[in-house]
């Protein structure tokens, strides 16, 4: 995927959840300039992130995030990358260890901007983060990283203790049970 086909994407997609078409517009202008997948941008930038299920699709895999300490999907940042499934999935495999999975749907699962609080010498932020659902083929197959504190396998009925009000994390589940 490249910039003008996630363009495309953008501009076609659809959500029952009037907060993601709402932000529609400021994903599309910020795809207008030129280093958006690029961190430098310090107003903010595009991200991408895995919702990834296990086989059944009852559980979701989860991250406690080092830095945020909270419990977070894979993902992270493009790094200069427009092909935002690859970045996805590369942060997938980077933070959970799982190689061998499946795209649950084709196109764009969930959209989110969110702020960052600053850190060190970065301002706060936001991410425009471009979601993608998937299929773990071998759940048992992860292991964390350096970047969260813990990872694990969460029974989508129970999501809501482990990110308490978080609506971006729960409308995804949402989606999962739609």
């Amino acid at each position: 995927m490249n910039r003008a086909e996630l363009i495309s994407q953008i501009e076609n997609y659809q959500s029952e959840h009037a907060e993601e078409m709402e932000m529609k517009g400021r994903f599309l202008d910020l795809l207008l300039i030129e280093n958006c997948f690029e961190r430098s941008l310090a107003i903010g930038h595009i991200t991408a992130s895995a919702w990834v299920v296990n086989p059944a699709g009852d559980e979701v895999l989860l991250l406690h995030h080092r830095k945020l300490d909270r419990w977070l999907q894979p993902g992270g940042h493009a790094d200069g990358d427009e092909d935002v499934i690859r970045v996805a999935q590369k942060e997938l495999e980077e933070e959970t260890g799982l190689e061998d999975v499946i795209l649950l749907q084709e196109g764009i699962f969930d959209l989110d901007i969110h702020s960052i609080p600053a850190r060190k010498s970065d301002p706060e932020h936001e991410h425009f983060d471009i979601r993608f659902a998937f299929v773990a083929k071998y759940p048992d197959r992860i292991k964390k990283n350096e970047e969260s504190h813990d990872l694990a396998w969460i029974p989508l009925d129970q999501l809501e203790s482990y990110v308490g009000g978080e609506r971006s994390i729960l409308r995804m589940r949402d989606k999962m049970f739609a």
